[in-house]
């Protein structure tokens, strides 16, 4: 079997962090949560005592107990700043109904925008509205919409 499983979020508040983005992004609870420690655990991470909570949330569109967004805390973190331009992992987007209204619920909820709300049209006819965000954390996210 090869498949895509989850994608992983390191947060500072996990409880926050998960209502947002099952608020916002109607990401979904699969009884899936994780409370985790032991020498496996230290010698998977590479950590000394090693101690991980959290849960998987099934992303929206999806059936089932997969793909999902697994959002965890480590007892012990480093601070990050993301940028839209960094190298490597950049930003999870989602195919929303309405880009403006769930960029405002995304502020409303703790959010913030990158750059401005824009609506384009590409040489093949398709029409699309993007904006990039940030989750509560500041993890980036691209909401889009086509039509």
């Amino acid at each position: 079997m090869f498949r895509y499983v989850h994608t992983n979020i390191i947060a500072r508040d996990p409880e926050k962090l998960i209502r947002f983005y099952k608020t916002v992004f109607r990401c979904e609870s699969i009884g899936e949560t994780r409370d985790l420690r032991g020498e496996w655990l230290d010698r998977l991470t590479g950590l000394e005592n090693a101690h991980i909570v959290g849960e998987h949330l099934r992303l929206p569109g999806y059936e089932g107990d997969h793909p999902t967004l697994e959002i965890f805390s480590y007892d012990a973190g480093l601070p990050s700043a993301p940028a839209i331009n960094r190298q490597g992992l950049a930003h999870l987007a989602f195919e929303v109904e309405d880009v403006e209204d769930t960029l405002a619920l995304l502020l409303q909820n703790g959010g913030s925008q990158l750059g401005e709300l824009v609506r384009t049209e590409y040489e093949d006819g398709r029409k699309a509205v993007f904006a990039y965000a940030a989750d509560c954390e500041g993890n980036l996210v691209e909401l889009q919409s086509w039509y």
